[in-house]
């Protein structure tokens, strides 16, 4: 009777075990794509006035109020990260591409929009210095703070993340994914912009 209820329970810890892993799966899938950026659709309006676009004139950064209907008019890649060093490596790869493919600035931009309310205590300083930095090292690269995180609680995003939004040039979204892309994503988004930027 004792080997029975042993396997019994062997069995029902597996089967709980199993339904721990599954609700895990699930709840990743979920926080994955957690935000509503809906294919063929414009972002949510979001409004930036704390801080806001960063404009480089004469070497000099000065920052000026920015609102979403500012992305309609050029294919973009939008980012919107966390002002952390963690959220920054996680589509590095595609920011490097985006650099080597060399898109022209006529017809696209490159749009990063850095919520600095979500920074690891104490480092606000150093993320506007870096963004600025950034700023004046790709002066073509639209830059925007969002101090107050507006557009990961309008767009549902993840804390300490990177969003990648990929928009045409009516500012319709054509992909969207929060989180790390793989390699193949990389090139697919690429592949996308070239294709957008030539229609």
């Amino acid at each position: 009777m004792k080997i029975i209820t042993q396997g019994f329970k062997s069995k029902f810890n597996l089967k709980v075990l199993r339904g721990m892993v599954f609700a895990s799966l699930l709840l990743h899938a979920f926080q994955v794509s957690a935000h509503n950026l809906v294919d063929g659709k414009s972002v949510l309006p979001i409004s930036i006035a704390d801080r806001g676009e960063l404009l480089l004139h004469n070497d000099e950064i000065t920052y000026s109020s920015w609102n979403s209907s500012e992305l309609i008019g050029k294919v973009r890649v939008v980012q919107y990260i966390a002002g952390r060093t963690s959220a920054k490596k996680k589509n590095s790869m595609l920011i490097k591409a985006i650099k080597n493919a060399n898109f022209p600035s006529e017809r696209f931009q490159p749009t990063t929009i850095v919520n600095t309310d979500d920074v690891i205590l104490g480092s606000g300083f150093f993320v506007l210095g870096k963004i600025e930095k950034n700023k004046r090292r790709y002066p073509w690269a639209q830059f925007i703070i969002d101090s107050n995180g507006v557009g990961r609680r309008t767009w549902q995003l993840n804390e300490e993340s990177s969003t990648i939004v990929v928009l045409d040039k009516f500012g319709h979204i054509q992909w969207a994914k929060d989180g790390n892309l793989t390699p193949e994503e990389v090139n697919m988004v690429i592949s996308m912009v070239k294709k957008l930027i030539n229609e």
